[in-house]
């Protein structure tokens, strides 16, 4: 029942046109000078609770110092295995929100950025879950500050996953609304903070997520086991996620950002192959980041 539920919520559209192993593929120009980005987020930027947090942080630059790779580790190398170049940075703080960055940290990213990659805490306000008001004046602040160093700077928005615990644990905030809800809010918030701030664009990894479980490569529930032959896109707390969930989300990224079809990359992609998850898995996240990034497309 939960799966037939979720199904009804993903749109099939046409995956992206792009070229390898029989695909057709236009990737973008490759520049001389490497692109920058920088990351802005919270655990959930860092990769905590799996492999993915310490994960190659040397290809990287923590501004903070604290050694972290996470997300942006797995983009920089995709980026790489993609032919392009990009100076990746992060700014990261575990549990904190984006008005606590621009508060505390924005004289370590006061700077002019190519790209910046901004994801709020995962409740959007911890004392008031789904209340989306802060998380818009945020954006706004920081979108205005980056701005004034770069006018042209590109300003992507990460919309999260569905925590497990806040949807079938008594007392979650989404408690008893499907999967699929607390994504589709933070969602929501995301397309409303992009209109209000002109930001570019939303990185829809939450409805990404929903989507691998709707086709059965994730499994929905990962209080009553996990289905065979399907992954748990969380960590061990149902809150964070896996080296899986983590590598779905930098695949949108990645897609998102570069314009580049995320199955070019192929099931021998090496962040995969190093991390643990089997070729199969690997082009099937692949397949599920080009469907969503497809379904998003004029968005």
């Amino acid at each position: 029942m939960i799966r037939a539920l979720i199904a009804a919520t993903v749109l099939v559209a046409p995956v992206p046109a792009l070229a390898r192993n029989g695909q057709r593929i236009v990737p973008p120009p490759v520049t001389a000078t490497p692109r920058t980005i920088l990351f802005i987020g919270n655990s959930f930027t860092q990769g905590a609770h799996s492999a993915v947090r310490n994960w190659h942080a040397d290809r990287v630059t923590d501004l903070t110092g604290q050694g972290y790779g996470g997300v942006p580790a797995l983009f920089k190398a995709f980026t790489e295995q993609a032919g392009l170049r990009y100076a990746v940075s992060l700014e990261t703080q575990g549990g904190q929100s984006l008005a606590w960055h621009y508060d505390e940290r924005r004289h370590l990213f006061d700077r002019p950025w190519d790209t910046v990659v901004l994801q709020e805490f995962s409740t959007l306000d911890r004392e008031r879950p789904g209340d989306p008001t802060r998380y818009i004046a945020a954006v706004g602040r920081l979108a205005e500050l980056f701005r004034g160093r770069n006018p042209n700077v590109r300003i992507a928005l990460t919309a999260t996953w569905s925590r497990a615990d806040q949807t079938y644990r008594p007392g979650g905030h989404w408690y008893g609304r499907g999967i699929a809800a607390m994504a589709d809010d933070l969602r929501v918030a995301a397309d409303r903070a992009r209109r209000v701030n002109r930001a570019s664009e939303v990185v829809a990894v939450g409805q990404a997520w929903t989507r691998a479980m709707a086709t059965a490569v994730a499994d929905p529930d990962p209080y009553d086991g996990i289905t065979y032959g399907q992954v748990n896109l969380w960590s061990y707390d149902q809150y964070h996620a896996s080296i899986a969930g983590y590598y779905l989300e930098a695949l949108m990224v990645f897609g998102r950002v570069t314009g580049v079809d995320p199955r070019s990359l192929g099931s021998g992609e090496r962040a995969a192959d190093e991390l643990g998850l089997s070729p199969d898995l690997a082009a099937s996240l692949q397949r599920v980041a080009a469907e969503q990034l497809a379904a998003d497309r004029g968005r």
